[in-house]
């Protein structure tokens, strides 16, 4: 029998949903009756009693996102694969051969081991296993944010139409320093909440996105989001985002190893203003650093390619102090 072969039914009947979410480190659902409720670990809503799981029937469904289904859906949700390869990592997660143990509480830590030897570890962010396919660089979404087809196929970004989390969202590519895949984010494109969404377990402070591209410059752009970065490059910069307005320890190791000289443009928020000035004076001690300060609450990714290019020209052609 192939190794890539799995027998849905067999998985459905082995893995119970307690077990399931045990593994993904969901220990907030309340017991109410038959039934588990509270926050959508799927969709991470506000709703704090929108998500149920019906323990005899072994199903779940979110009254906010709408997602709903068994064990083999719950997982092509969360991971954003095929309904097929959430069954293959069903499989190589739990034994096929005798039903998960029912999980009556699960450990109020946040992570969560089983006895099938499943061990996640908060230190890194693993390779992805897959990667989404059909995704759309064109979309008008795009366009209208003013990322070219040619950044968008670059940068792999694009609308997802396939099932899972992602689903109907504009889907970012993460990877580490060494380009290995390790996420996706997904940019909702209607107004619906969450406004981005990223995996269960992933830790973005590990990571810096789209640092793997910059190569050997010894100077960077650095902003917050995905499209800030995505506009920064098409101005001509090399350029990377924390995902975000804090800097983590990592992030800063990761730059003070790679560059020489760095160039913050945060928004023009209170959030960005105050980021920049925690960035000034942690990074300031190790490397040459200067600012751009947006005003009035400007983003980066809506400026045009002149204007950013204005903003960042001068403080590059600086000189590296002695």
């Amino acid at each position: 029998m192939q190794e890539n072969w799995v027998d849905f039914k067999a998985v459905k009947a082995a893995v119970s949903m307690e077990a399931l979410l045990a593994r993904y480190g969901v220990n907030w659902l309340r017991k109410s009756g038959d039934e588990l409720r509270g926050r959508c670990p799927i969709h991470k809503g506000e709703g704090q009693n929108t998500f149920h799981v019906s323990l005899p029937k072994n199903a779940f469904n979110c009254f906010s996102c709408n997602a709903r289904g068994n064990v083999l859906d719950f997982v092509a949700a969360m991971e954003g694969c095929s309904t097929r390869d959430a069954a293959l990592k069903l499989k190589d997660w739990f034994p096929l051969g005798i039903p998960s143990p029912v999980i009556e509480k699960p450990a109020e830590t946040s992570v969560v081991v089983q006895d099938v030897g499943v061990k996640e570890s908060p230190l890194d962010n693993k390779p992805l296993s897959f990667k989404l396919k059909g995704i759309d660089h064109e979309h008008a979404y795009l366009k209208d944010r003013g990322i070219t087809a040619e950044t968008a196929r670059q940068f792999g970004v694009g609308f997802f139409p396939g099932r899972g989390s992602m689903h109907g969202r504009i889907v970012i590519p993460i990877h580490n320093e060494k380009g290995e895949l390790v996420a996706y984010a997904g940019r909702a494109i209607h107004g619906s909440e969450p406004k981005y969404k990223l995996p269960v377990g992933f830790h973005k402070s590990l990571e810096i996105y789209n640092l793997h591209r910059v190569g050997e410059s010894d100077h960077v752009v650095v902003v917050e989001g995905f499209f800030d970065t995505m506009k920064t490059a098409q101005a001509g910069f090399p350029v990377v985002a924390l995902m975000g307005c804090s800097l983590s320890q990592r992030q800063e190791e990761l730059l003070v190893q790679r560059f020489k000289r760095i160039v913050l443009m945060f928004d023009g928020d209170e959030a960005g203003r105050k980021a920049t000035e925690e960035c000034l004076v942690g990074l300031g001690r190790k490397m040459w650093i200067a600012a751009v300060t947006l005003p009035g609450g400007q983003q980066p990714d809506q400026l045009s390619a002149e204007h950013v290019q204005k903003l960042l020209e001068s403080l590059l052609h600086l000189s590296v102090p002695n």
